[in-house]
């Protein structure tokens, strides 16, 4: 059997190290974290950071992820036809609701956020493209559970823990979750992943009807819910009304 060539492995392990923080890290953040040698991590970021992958601040010579590797990952999002075809439907959901939207596929063990149209104002946001989220706590995750056989078992057999004290860990009242899910055709989750953040997800169908992801809109729990903590009605047929026009588009015909 080939051996696996050790430098990628490093550098691939240090793509993943930085890709896991919201901060720079520094040379001897990288090379602790990874058990290498200060010169081995320095020749190593040296390499990717001529390559595009990994950029240097200037001033605190801390190092993060670079655009070459975001171009790579969204030409490869950029193919997928799911993408493609939810992009006009997802700008539009975002003009209208005032709120963030995403899209997201089931990918291993969670969601995986291949689109996200911002907010349409001036505040600060970050591009999460590329982002996984949780199968069970997110409303796209229980959209997905709902409606996707091996989302399901992922989410059934996988750990579920409790990211608020509103979050629904026990097997029993998750199942009662996805059935009411799959009874009105959306989910939501309100502050049980994210204090403060509520979303409304809803699924999308391909041209055989099957499950293929879901949207979902996202934002404070004060904007996206009613006076009764609920998510409000109209933020709701919103949702699903996009889900529906990117099925469409897909070829799932009327639901």
């Amino acid at each position: 059997m080939a051996r696996n060539i050790q430098s990628l492995e490093r550098a691939a392990a240090m793509l993943r190290l930085l890709a896991g923080g919201e901060r720079r890290l520094g040379l001897s953040d990288v090379a602790s974290s990874l058990g290498l040698a200060k010169g081995t991590a320095h020749g190593i970021l040296r390499t990717l950071q001529a390559e595009g992958f990994v950029e240097q601040d200037p001033v605190s010579g801390r190092y993060q992820l670079g655009a070459e590797l975001l171009r790579l990952g969204n030409s490869y999002l950029d193919v997928h036809e799911l993408r493609a075809r939810a992009l006009v439907w997802t700008d539009d959901l975002a003009r209208a609701s005032g709120e963030s939207v995403y899209v997201g596929v089931l990918h291993q063990q969670g969601v995986l956020i291949m689109h996200h149209v911002f907010r349409p104002d001036d505040s600060r946001q970050v591009l999460e493209v590329g982002a996984m989220q949780p199968l069970h706590s997110t409303a796209l995750g229980k959209v997905l559970s709902a409606f996707d056989p091996v989302a399901h078992s992922e989410v059934v057999e996988g750990e579920r823990a409790a990211f608020t004290p509103r979050t629904v860990t026990d097997l029993t009242g998750f199942e009662g979750i996805l059935d009411l899910t799959r009874a009105r055709g959306w989910a939501a989750d309100v502050e049980e992943t994210w204090d403060g953040i509520a979303s409304v997800a809803a699924p999308i169908h391909d041209r055989r009807r099957m499950p293929v992801g879901a949207v979902a809109v996202a934002g404070a729990v004060e904007r996206v819910c009613g006076d009764r903590g609920e998510p409000r009605a109209t933020l709701v047929a919103s949702v699903r009304d996009c889900a529906r026009a990117v099925s469409r588009d897909l070829g799932a015909g009327r639901f």
